[in-house]
């Protein structure tokens, strides 16, 4: 089972990770920006010195094929066996990246996740999921293959922009969306502008705990977890639409607008409160701004949701709300009621 650490020592918690697990040899991988603005955190621990550094680019567009074989190539040529470890500094690229790497290299080696971002710290390094992109398509090709401990530390959130925090807060407001009231308000209150660290702490911590809950009652996504997808359908098809006109946008920006297409799906298909979803869409409006589609985009947006893992036999499964806590997984919208969602979506953020 996935041991989730929160670090107030991240020096002394991962010399503790580290030396209760039994390997060989150890690798460290970052990226271009967490081995320059994180590694230096850490760089102090004798075990860290100890690691084969293994570097590759930022940001998701370098999520690939080539990236993932630089990780394999690496551990192959410094002598890397089936008792090796892994650890992934890094935002959700990183974690997603090498936990796929660690899932495949001899058919499975150990890895830890240490989150540099507050979506990996809430969404990416936590259950399990590991993958690239491929041809295009966000996450195609990957595994259900946990880490063994994952140590989130608010020391790195510190380095991270406005922007950034708001990617990883989307995944926030999923989470209240999905648990209760009362995390919603909490979560709607919070001001973004004027943010107190301590505070979103509590909250980070808060909402780790609700995906990891869900997670272990269900973790190969056969039922329950399917709660996690709200918002994701379209956020995917915002993200590759994006990615195909070379404008790659941040993943917690796609899914606060998917959230918003999809509390109306919600609302029509589930009864969904409409005073709740004007609430939530009232602050994703004011704080994540639009993402600026037009009519003419949605039948590409609509044959990329097609593409979707989550469908099955050609049906778009969305996972939809009839109130808040109470999810409903596997609901389908056609392709007219898709449409009327994505108007609602631009209607709703000045477009």
């Amino acid at each position: 089972m996935q041991q989730i650490i929160k670090s107030d020592n991240i020096i002394e918690d991962i010399e503790k990770a580290v030396r209760s697990i039994n390997y060989d040899k150890l690798y460290l991988l970052t990226d271009q920006n967490t081995v320059i603005n994180c590694y230096p955190l850490i760089e102090k621990s004798r075990i860290i010195q100890e690691a084969v550094n293994i570097s590759i680019p930022a940001d998701d567009t370098n999520k690939t094929v080539e990236n993932l074989c630089k990780v394999w190539r690496v551990l192959t040529e410094k002598g890397a066996t089936r008792h090796s470890l892994l650890i992934n500094l890094g935002g959700g690229m990183v974690t997603d990246l090498g936990g796929f790497a660690a899932a495949t290299f001899k058919r499975g080696i150990k890895y830890i996740n240490i989150p540099t971002t507050l979506l990996g710290a809430v969404d990416a390094a936590v259950g399990g999921k590991t993958g690239i992109n491929f041809e295009g398509y966000k996450n195609e090709i990957g595994s259900f293959y946990p880490a063994d401990y994952v140590i989130i530390s608010t020391d790195f959130f510190h380095s991270l922009g406005h922007k950034g925090i708001l990617s990883g807060y989307a995944e926030m407001i999923k989470h209240a969306l999905i648990h209760s009231e009362a995390d919603l308000q909490e979560i709607l209150s919070f001001p973004l502008n004027d943010i107190d660290y301590s505070r979103l702490n509590e909250l980070v911590f808060r909402s780790v705990g609700i995906k990891r809950e869900i997670v272990e009652k269900d973790p190969f996504e056969k039922n329950i977890r399917k709660a996690l997808n709200l918002g994701h359908t379209t956020a995917h098809a915002f993200e590759s639409f994006a990615i195909s006109k070379s404008s790659p946008i941040l993943h917690g920006y796609a899914v606060a607008w998917g959230i918003i297409v999809e509390l109306y799906l919600s609302h029509r298909l589930c009864g969904f409160p409409k005073d709740k979803l004007q609430e939530t869409v009232r602050f994703i409006q004011q704080n994540y701004g639009a993402f600026d589609i037009t009519c003419d985009n949605y039948e590409q947006l609509y044959e990329i949701t097609g593409h979707d893992k989550k469908n099955q036999g050609g049906i778009i499964n969305f996972t939809l709300l009839s109130d808040t806590g109470t999810v409903q997984i596997d609901q389908t919208a056609d392709k007219e009621l898709f449409f009327e969602a994505l108007d609602f979506y631009r209607d709703s953020v000045g477009l």
